[in-house]
């Protein structure tokens, strides 16, 4: 979609990250990191008796043989910590959003 707005077509053999500076928006990898800790943020600010906060202490059991699967706390643990927050820290949502939050031009356009 921005390389149309860019007017570029592939044949100019421009990367899509030098697009995405160009408009100056976050990649959608930084967005996903950015969505799974503020909805774990979310999640820990719950009550203890909701379904999301429970699920979150459920062990997966037993899998099967092999290499383990992917589980979501995994990913999570490593965006805290490429974020350089605290599993405790992520609990003040106010505190943590400004090591996460990504540049998003929407958002920028819609704050005037």
């Amino acid at each position: 979609m921005l390389r149309g707005t860019a007017g570029v077509t592939r044949l100019d053999r421009i990367s899509n990250d030098a697009i995405r500076k160009l408009f100056g928006v976050a990649s959608i990898v930084d967005k996903m990191h950015e969505a799974r800790l503020r909805w774990y943020s979310h999640v820990l600010r719950a009550k203890n008796d909701r379904v999301r906060k429970i699920g979150l202490s459920l062990d997966s059991g037993k899998g099967p043989r092999g290499r383990p699967k992917r589980r979501w706390l995994d990913t999570l643990y490593e965006d805290l910590e490429a974020a350089n927050i605290h599993l405790d820290q992520a609990f003040n949502w106010e505190k943590s959003r400004q090591h996460i939050k990504k540049a998003d031009p929407a958002y920028k356009r819609d704050k005037r």
